[in-house]
């Protein structure tokens, strides 16, 4: 601990360092005419503001230093510099070059803060807005819209990503800016976020070790909270969301407010929904979920500090669907169901020296998991406490090159308190060391780091000696080395060219070490493998992108190979009703990719052609194939966007698209193939004025044509129960 108090110290000290502003003007680049309304921002220090009449934006309370800017505006290119904040600063001029490409937003994710086409890694990002207009129904839900992610359901409470055919353990997931934990090993365990106060989405496809730790083997889905208000600002808005298969409501209410120095925050929300309907026309049995969602913040700037803490809790009834019976719209789940209490709390804060800078991130989560089967009591009642800790040095910068160090941990207990026990009684402690480099040229970039990881873990025994449920104690360590490079270039004035290659490593899990039992829900008794190894992998990623004002597309390309692939694997034996399965060892490879265009042709620049496909296959290196791997797919979508603001519409938009999913005839022992499914998908919304106040409305329809399909990655597909069918959503957001 003694680096947060050192911390802290350091920061009480720097408050009260001298404050700097920064003023400009923003013009379109071909009119010379200002521009009102572009939002003028420095992601770094998180600040910033929108211009006004004459095109003037003046950002105050700020530490001397130099920072990137963003000045971003529909119809405009995104804007970006590293310019220098100081006494002597003049006022700025930025000119904006019209273009029909959408806004970029800068990666958080990634260390350096860059916009996407300015990045080594390439990182897809999807604003809530954007998830929202395409009818998603849940936070897990709505990823499932990012090109190379995909869910593995259990219905439509509980969803767990999937990134590039790699979930559960191999997919690390951020919030608030610290590691969520919460039992993610359990095939039935969801995401356990909700979509409220969540400002944008991004996903790193590929081994992102050297940025994270153990468990980014696979990827990482950064969940990006909403924003302060801009300075002396404050915001009030109201949310309604209605969904016809489940009968499902949904409302959110946030208000946020800023000061000079300090800000605050704070929005609640409430979800039911009851059974869904399967494209079959019935009602899934016990599909019906409910959540309640609390977010609140506070933050102080002043200088060369920058303090805030988050807080987030969770609240989730999910009832666990295993067959379709008696047909009821009621909302309390029935037996078996999940109760999940989650609690996020967060603290992060920056230190802004002259030219280089210190930032410590804090983070505790306690996740209280019941799991009711037959009666009021929980058969399953496990609590996880899990601290977090992340302290990154920003050297110096030099005019070509940043270098950032830094230390990162977690210490974590796991503790049962019902009769079944999954996993046992245990204590992870990880530590890990690294640094990494962006060396910056006049038409290219490179990125290059190492890192190393130490995982102890130590469990309890289970049960008693001799009896068959027994689980013995465990003490085990794991380490690791881990190395990234990437290298981007401008191909001439309209292409980039990416080459990426990282190496990621998973230390096994309590389930995969330790399991001895029945795992309902699955059917299965598994038996975990003391002596499993850390999975190591190493990817590379080629990428090309190609982009003018009408035209657009890009290619993906990944080549995954994992030493060590976990696996489960049955032996041909029975226990009582259950097939044994083993937790067994074997190298895997994964390959495949996304291809995209899109088209916007002049002059219908409100006309918007765009079409993806992605793919990935996963094989054993002696033979067959990976299980959940999800099916080949094409998305086509025909959207068109118009403004009548002068009259009576902003930001309108409708849209028809086909999401096509095809066979997935690549599976593994335990898998039966699964057929290909075409859905009709459609919607329209914008921004009305009413009463002198913003509305955004809009309407969503998801599998128009109320199809009958089987997701390959959906749990209920052994059983026979269809995906949800015909669903049209309806949401409504008052800003005051």
């Amino acid at each position: 601990m003694k680096y947060p108090l050192f911390m802290v110290l350091v920061l009480i000290v720097s408050a009260g360092k001298a404050q700097q502003s920064l003023e400009g003007i923003v013009k379109d680049a071909d009119t010379q005419m200002p521009l009102e309304q572009v939002s003028v921002y420095l992601p770094q220090l998180e600040k910033g503001t929108v211009t006004d009449a004459s095109g003037k934006f003046l950002i105050r309370n700020l530490p001397a230093g130099t920072y990137k800017l963003v000045a971003s505006f529909i119809g405009y290119t995104t804007y970006s510099a590293s310019i220098p904040v100081g006494s002597t600063s003049t006022p700025m001029e930025i000119n904006l070059h019209p273009s029909v490409i959408e806004m970029e937003e800068v990666i958080v994710s990634t260390p350096f803060h860059k916009l996407q086409r300015e990045n080594v890694m390439k990182v897809e990002q999807a604003s809530l807005a954007e998830l929202k207009a395409r009818g998603s129904m849940t936070l897990a839900d709505g990823i499932t819209k990012i090109p190379g992610v995909e869910s593995v359901s259990t219905g439509l409470g509980i969803g767990k990503p999937v990134i590039r055919g790699l979930s559960s353990n191999r997919v690390l997931v951020y919030t608030q800016g610290v590691r969520l934990e919460n039992q993610q090993f359990g095939d039935e365990h969801g995401l356990g976020l909700s979509d409220a106060g969540v400002e944008s989405v991004e996903v790193i496809k590929g081994p992102a070790s050297l940025l994270y730790g153990s468990d980014a083997l696979g990827g990482v889905l950064y969940i990006n909270p909403e924003k302060f208000a801009p300075a002396n600002e404050s915001h009030g808005d109201v949310g309604l969301d209605y969904f016809s298969n489940t009968r499902g409501e949904g409302t959110d209410a946030g208000f946020k407010s800023s000061g000079e120095r300090f800000k605050f925050l704070v929005r609640g929300a409430l979800a039911s929904h009851t059974d869904y309907k399967g494209g079959d026309g019935l009602l899934v049995t016990n599909s019906r979920f409910k959540e309640k969602d609390l977010k609140t913040g506070v933050g102080y700037q002043s200088g060369s500090l920058k303090t805030e803490v988050r807080y987030n809790l969770n609240v989730s009834d999910l009832g666990i669907p295993e067959e379709v019976a008696a047909q009821s719209r009621e909302r309390s789940p029935e037996l078996p169901y999940q109760k999940i209490d989650n609690h996020v709390l967060s603290w992060d804060s920056d230190l802004f020296l002259k030219a280089s800078s210190l930032k410590l991130t804090l983070g505790y989560i306690f996740n209280n998991r019941r799991e009711f089967e037959d009666g009021p009591d929980p058969a399953l009642h496990m609590h996880l406490s899990t601290f977090n800790y992340n302290l990154q040095y920003h050297l110096p910068k030099t005019e070509n090159l940043e270098t950032i160090v830094g230390l990162q941990g977690m210490s974590q207990t796991n503790k049962n308190l019902g009769e079944e026990v999954l996993i046992p009684d245990a204590t992870t402690n990880d530590f890990g060391v690294m640094a990494t480099s962006h060396l910056h040229f006049k038409s290219s970039d490179m990125q290059f780091g190492l890192r190393y990881d130490h995982r102890a873990l130590d469990s309890s025994s289970s049960g008693d000696p001799g009896d068959t449920s027994f689980i013995p104690s465990l003490g085990r360590s794991f380490n690791s080395f881990n190395a990234a490079a990437g290298y981007r270039m401008d191909i001439g004035k309209s292409s980039i060219g990416r080459i990426n290659v990282a190496t990621g490593f998973r230390a096994p899990n309590l389930a995969e070490l330790t399991s001895n039992g029945v795992h309902e829900g699955t059917n299965r008794y598994e038996v975990g493998n003391a002596s499993l190894d850390n999975e190591q992998n190493i990817q590379v990623d080629l990428t090309y992108e190609y982009k003018n004002q009408h035209f657009e597309w890009y290619i993906n390309g990944f080549y995954n190979s994992i030493g060590n692939y976990i696996f489960l694997e049955p032996n041909g034996e029975v226990f009582g009703s259950d097939a044994v399965f083993l937790y067994e060892q074997q190298d895997a490879t994964l390959y495949g990719g996304e291809v995209g265009i899109h088209i916007h042709p002049h002059p219908l620049d409100w006309l918007h052609l765009e079409s993806s496909y992605e793919t990935v296959t996963g094989k054993q290196n002696s033979g067959g194939y990976l299980p959940l791997i999800p099916a080949g797919s094409l998305e086509n979508t025909l959207r068109i966007e118009f403004d009548r603001s002068k009259y009576w519409l902003k930001s309108g938009y409708a849209y028809l698209g086909l999401s096509t999913h095809f066979k997935q005839g690549k599976v593994s022992t335990f898998e039966t193939p699964t057929g290909s499914y075409t859905l009709l998908n459609a919607g329209l919304g914008g921004e009305l004025q009413i009463l002198h106040l913003p509305v955004e409305l809009r309407v969503s329809a998801n599998n128009l044509l109320d199809k009958a399909y089987v997701s390959h990655l959906s749990r209920l597909k052994t059983d026979g129960i269809y995906n949800i069918g015909r669903n049209i959503s309806l949401g409504l957001r008052a800003t005051i």
